[in-house]
């Protein structure tokens, strides 16, 4: 069974709710957030719909403060197909004024063990740009290996003549056996 709620030293990991559309914008309208994302910055009314889809979403966590409350961030935990396969994809983004304090990896590392430990996974996968260096080494902190670098796999915009602009991902992977949370 899935957790409702995480908790860390520091931290409150757990779902959202429609009420978070105001901290969602705070950081998903910071360009320096979205940089890495398939999605531009976004507006008040995007974040109301996206908070909406979150809190009846499986794979959406809300990372806040516990000691305020303020919602600084998200995880992204969905499980691939075939679902026989326990594989799950690990995602992360975080408002820009929290970055360098270590929230991240201690939010990603209580949902990477629940997610052993209490859903059975079998591995869990993460995709980010190789010039997204504190991405990768965020991984690399959590027992994350490289298993490979995609040659132009992903594009999310087009140049000015409409051609899609290509771009590498690194993929990182854990297996159970490996996580030593």
């Amino acid at each position: 069974m899935a957790a409702v709620e995480l908790t860390t030293s520091r931290l409150l990991v757990r779902r959202f709710a429609a009420s978070d559309a105001p901290g969602l914008h705070a950081y998903l309208s910071r360009p320096e957030a979205v940089r890495f994302e398939p999605y531009p910055v976004q507006s008040l009314a995007d974040c109301e719909r996206l908070a909406i889809e979150r809190a009846v979403s499986p794979d959406f966590w809300a990372v806040c403060l516990r000691d305020s409350g303020e919602l600084i961030g998200n995880l992204y935990l969905h499980r691939c197909e075939p679902l026989a396969w326990r594989t799950y994809e690990l995602g992360y983004v975080f408002h820009p004024d929290h970055w360098g304090r270590g929230y991240a990896t201690e939010a990603a590392a209580a949902l990477v063990s629940s997610c052993f430990e209490d859903q059975g996974a079998h591995r869990i996968e993460a995709r980010c740009d190789p010039v997204n260096a504190a991405s990768w080494r965020l991984l690399e902190r959590l027992g994350f290996r490289r298993e490979g670098c995609l040659l132009q796999n992903a594009s999310f915009v087009d140049d000015a003549d409409g051609n899609p602009v290509w771009k590498d991902t690194y993929l990182y992977a854990m297996l159970a056996a490996e996580w030593v949370g």
